[in-house]
């Protein structure tokens, strides 16, 4: 995992210590990144964010890229501030990198209170699923959401596949290993399958799962994906199985975009694959073929563990 550069269309610009309010760019230009360093001379946490709200007009941004867990930011902070960051379109929680904090333990919480506080909000990204919630019955205004997991709560996804978000556009989930925390199941997602309650939605992402042909088998029948512009399967653990189901299944021809990218299919699916979508004009992300025989990634010729499908992000 790196930090995000660009976010919501904005560059990403992380708030520097002890900078006056002269020094800083407009409010509405930048997605604003908040992030306290680890050691003891750096700026103390609650006076960064103080001064971040004391010498930033609030009221202009539009973008937040918060750079911790929810253990040193907790959403209730940003709630109180609800009544000044009415132009608020997008937030990124937990924008931490693998030398920072692993992704399985990066902690996050009900969501339901910050998405009620911030009706405004269009754009959602959430790094880490430990403790997350989603119980939010409805929200009109979001057009994207992303849960980057290694091991995304199934009660959350379900929260998620049952929500009416009836301006969602994309929607990306990492779902990730039982051993983190994941485990969900086809079921749990039936609605979204079902296309229930999203009416909008036209990039759908069912990613980083060690049931990926599952996944695609019901992919391959699924009511919402007449509707979709962009799929991706990848990540996770995709074999010739589920690639023959979504070749046998539904056709695919009317997407931009199919995403395969790390998978374990053999060179005579991948060729099939290719020559059944290429064709009709449909850009098919191949990259990443795992050898699980060899345990060698062909792509790079790096070697891996010790064999095995596996999805791409867990630990």
């Amino acid at each position: 995992m790196q930090h995000v550069e660009h976010f919501h269309g904005l560059p990403v610009l992380t708030v520097p210590p002890y900078t006056p309010a002269t020094a800083l760019p407009d409010a509405a230009s930048v997605a604003w990144r908040l992030y306290v360093g680890p050691y003891s001379n750096d700026e103390n946490y609650e006076a960064y964010w103080d001064r971040f709200i004391s010498t930033v007009e609030l009221e202009k941004v539009r973008a937040l890229v918060l750079a911790h867990g929810a253990h040193y930011m907790p959403n209730e902070v940003l709630i109180d501030l609800s009544s000044r960051l009415v132009g608020l379109e997008a937030l990124f929680l937990s924008d931490l990198e693998d030398d920072e904090e692993m992704i399985s333990t990066m902690y996050q919480s009900d969501l339901a209170p910050l998405l009620d506080a911030f009706p405004g909000l269009r754009e959602l990204v959430v790094r880490g699923g430990q403790g997350l919630g989603f119980p939010v019955a409805g929200h009109a205004g979001l057009r994207a959401l992303r849960v980057e997991s290694g091991g995304l709560p199934p009660e959350a996804a379900a929260q998620i596949a049952a929500a009416d978000l009836p301006s969602l556009e994309r929607l990306e989930l990492w779902l990730g290993e039982d051993d983190y925390g994941g485990g969900t199941t086809v079921e749990q997602l039936a609605p979204l399958l079902a296309g229930e309650g999203k009416p909008a939605l036209r990039h759908l992402g069912l990613q980083n799962s060690p049931v990926q042909d599952e996944l695609a088998a019901a992919v391959a029948s699924a009511p919402v994906v007449p509707r979709l512009t962009s799929l991706s399967l990848s990540m996770g653990t995709l074999s010739d199985e589920g690639a023959e189901a979504l070749l046998h299944g539904q056709p695919l021809t009317h997407l931009k975009e199919l995403d395969l990218s790390h998978h374990f299919l053999s060179h005579d699916m991948m060729l099939r694959i290719w020559t059944s979508l290429e064709p009709a004009g449909v850009r098919v992300n191949l990259y990443g073929r795992k050898d699980a025989e060899n345990d060698r990634w062909e792509d790079d010729d790096e070697e891996f563990g010790t064999g095995g499908r596996y999805i791409a992000v867990a630990e």
